[in-house]
C-alpha cells in the first residue's frame, strides 16, 4: 500500500516536475548559488505560491546560506518544506460527527470543480472507515450530474436519494436526511448545483437548503465545505470568499491535484480565508481522495524524504 506521503508526492507530481525543472536541480547535492534561487522564486510563482510564501521560502533559505556558505540544494529544501508547514499550520481539517446522526455534509462549488465525484469518493472513504453513509443528488438542474451521481453509487454500492430534473433540491435534502434519520445512517453527504450564471439563484437555492435541513436538525448542515479546483490556482480565492460571505463555508477540499502545476494555491487560500482543507483531490481513483496532510504536502512539493514514509 504507498503510504501517504507517496500518494501526495504522486498526486503533487506536475506541481514538483514544473518547480525542478525552472531550478535546474536545486534539490540535489550541489550548493545553491544567486541563480538557482532566482529560478525558484520564478518557480514558486508559477506554482502560485504567493508573494507571501514564496518571500519567506527565499528569506529562509538566504538566511541559511548566510551561515553557511556551503548550504546544499537538499538543506535549501529542507528549509522550503519547513517554512510550508509554518504557513499550513492549523489548516488540516478533522471531520467530526454530529452529536445525534446523521452528520450532514453539504458540498459547494461552482460546475466543473468536481463536486459530485467528490461526493461520491467521500461516500465510499466514511464507508471504508466503517460509517453509512447516504448521498442527496441535489443538483437538479443537470440532468447529467443525477445520472453520474448514480453512475458512482452504482459503481461503489452507495445509497442515493435523487428526484427528476428540475426538482426543488431543498426537498431532496430534506427527504435525503428524513431517509437518512429514518435508516439510522451515520452521514448524509449532499452534492448542490454550481451554475454560476444564475448566480443570485444559487446562492438562494443553497440558502434554502440549509433552512429545510435544519427542520430536522437545528445544527444541521454540520459541514459545509467548498469543492474548489486546484489547477485555478489563485482564482480559487476570490471564489472561496464569494461562496463563504454568502453561506458561510466550514472548510475546504481542494480537487484536480495531480492534473496541474499550480499546486501552491492551496496556501494562498488558507492564509487568505482561514478555512480548513479537509481533503485533497490526488487522482482519479476513490482512494485518492485523501485527508490533508500540510507535512505531506510540504514534504512533496520540495521532495523531502522522510524515515519511515
Amino acid at each position: 500500500m504507498r503510504s501517504l506521503l507517496k500518494r501526495f508526492r504522486e498526486g503533487l507530481a506536475k506541481t514538483v516536475s514544473a518547480i525542478s525543472s525552472r531550478t535546474h536541480g536545486l534539490f540535489g547535492g550541489r550548493p545553491i548559488d544567486a541563480s538557482s534561487l532566482e529560478g525558484l522564486e520564478e518557480a514558486l510563482f508559477a506554482a502560485d505560491f504567493g508573494v507571501e510564501t514564496t518571500g519567506e521560502i527565499l528569506e529562509g533559505i538566504k538566511a541559511a546560506a548566510r551561515k553557511d556558505k556551503a548550504l546544499q540544494g537538499r538543506q535549501a529544501a529542507e528549509i522550503g518544506a519547513e517554512v510550508l508547514r509554518r504557513a499550513l499550520a492549523g489548516s488540516e481539517g478533522r471531520v467530526a460527527r454530529a452529536a445525534a446522526p446523521p452528520t450532514v455534509i453539504v458540498l459547494i462549488g461552482v460546475n466543473g470543480s468536481g463536486k459530485t465525484t467528490t461526493a461520491a469518493k467521500l461516500a465510499w472513504r466514511l464507508r471504508q472507515e466503517g460509517g453509512t453513509v447516504l448521498l442527496a443528488a441535489c443538483d437538479t438542474f443537470r440532468a447529467a450530474a443525477i445520472d453520474q451521481l448514480k453512475s458512482w453509487a452504482t459503481r461503489l454500492d452507495l445509497e442515493v436519494v435523487s428526484n427528476r430534473p428540475g426538482a426543488d433540491p431543498a426537498a431532496v435534502a430534506f427527504d435525503a436526511v428524513q431517509a437518512a434519520r429514518s435508516r439510522g445512517r451515520d452521514w448524509v453527504i449532499v452534492d448542490t448545483a454550481g451554475r454560476l450564471h444564475t448566480k443570485g439563484n444559487l446562492m438562494e437555492e443553497l440558502s434554502k437548503i440549509r433552512r429545510v435541513v435544519a427542520k430536522i436538525d437545528p445544527a444541521a448542515p454540520h459541514h459545509s465545505w467548498l469543492v474548489v479546483d486546484g489547477s485555478l490556482g489563485g482564482n480559487s480565492i476570490e471564489q472561496a470568499r464569494a461562496f463563504h460571505k454568502s453561506f458561510g463555508l466550514t472548510g475546504l477540499v481542494v480537487t484536480k491535484l495531480d492534473g496541474t502545476s499550480r499546486g501552491g494555491a492551496i496556501v494562498g487560500i488558507w492564509r487568505e480565508l482561514g478555512l480548513p482543507i479537509y481533503f485533497v483531490g490526488l487522482g482519479e481513483e476513490p482512494e485518492d481522495l485523501q485527508a490533508f496532510s500540510a507535512a505531506d504536502y510540504a514534504d512533496a512539493v520540495f521532495g523531502v524524504e522522510r524515515a519511515g514514509a
